[in-house]
């Protein structure tokens, strides 16, 4: 059995990644925060779960992309992690969407940097610096560590790179380490969160873990309740309990 210190300090831990956010797309509401976490212990990657297939990421994306995943979310004391509960799925599912391939994004140029209150400008869509973000730290990783994938990379080594990449100090061939890492934890967010149908959120694990109700009609009784946790479990949007 953990300490309170220990708890503790898992729970401070995790809740460096759940500092933030406004609104998830398709999810619950939930303040989170754009950094890296870690888990203890090095060595081989999370297996993402329930045996999905890939049909947007190639292979070797798919692996370093469930790599950063595990990085980013890991699965702790406090609850699930990332590619536990489905992220990677969702990622590759969303990759396929009219927001991803910009089909509903103005694309017209001039493509340039623009001051953040304007938002991106540049060419690439979601998707895009998705897949250029992750073939661009694969190739980086290869370069700087003996021929080395990220995933095959330490725990400790991957931490420091997407510490690296989430100030932008990072250096990659054809984009910046920022725009991919802030697009790409934007989307792990959305994924751990969003309602199951999505890919993510496997079981609901993530709403169990903050007390989020889901989609049930009707928990206005409980919005002011601050000293006793919410007593009913989740409902997903096909109305299945979790």
């Amino acid at each position: 059995m953990s300490s309170p210190d220990e708890t503790n300090a898992a729970l401070q831990s995790r809740r460096r990644i759940l500092l933030g956010l406004t609104m998830a797309p398709l999810a619950a509401a939930l303040p989170l925060a754009a950094t890296a976490t870690h888990k203890p212990g090095d060595g081989a990657t999370a297996e993402s779960g329930a045996g999905y297939k890939p049909n947007f990421f190639k292979d070797v994306e798919w692996t370093c992309m469930v790599a950063i995943c595990d990085r980013l979310i890991p699965s702790d004391d406090v609850g699930p992690g990332a590619v536990e509960t489905g992220v990677p799925e969702f990622l590759d599912r969303h990759m396929q969407t009219p927001y991803a391939n910009g089909a509903i994004w103005y694309m017209q140029g001039p493509f340039l940097e623009a001051p953040p209150e304007f938002g991106y400008q540049g060419r690439l869509t979601l998707r895009d610096i998705i897949r250029v973000g992750l073939n661009a730290i694969d190739a980086h990783c290869r370069k700087t560590f003996d021929g080395k994938t990220f995933a095959q990379l330490e725990h400790a080594r991957q931490e420091e790179l997407l510490k690296a990449a989430e100030s932008g100090k990072l250096k990659l061939e054809d984009i910046s380490s920022k725009l991919f890492f802030t697009n790409f934890l934007n989307e792990v967010k959305n994924g751990y969160f969003a309602d199951p149908r999505y890919g993510g959120n496997r079981g609901m694990a993530a709403w169990k873990m903050i007390g989020y109700p889901g989609m049930r009609a009707d928990y206005l009784d409980w919005i002011t309740v601050r000293d006793k946790p919410y007593p009913l479990p989740p409902v997903d949007l096909s109305g299945k309990r979790g």
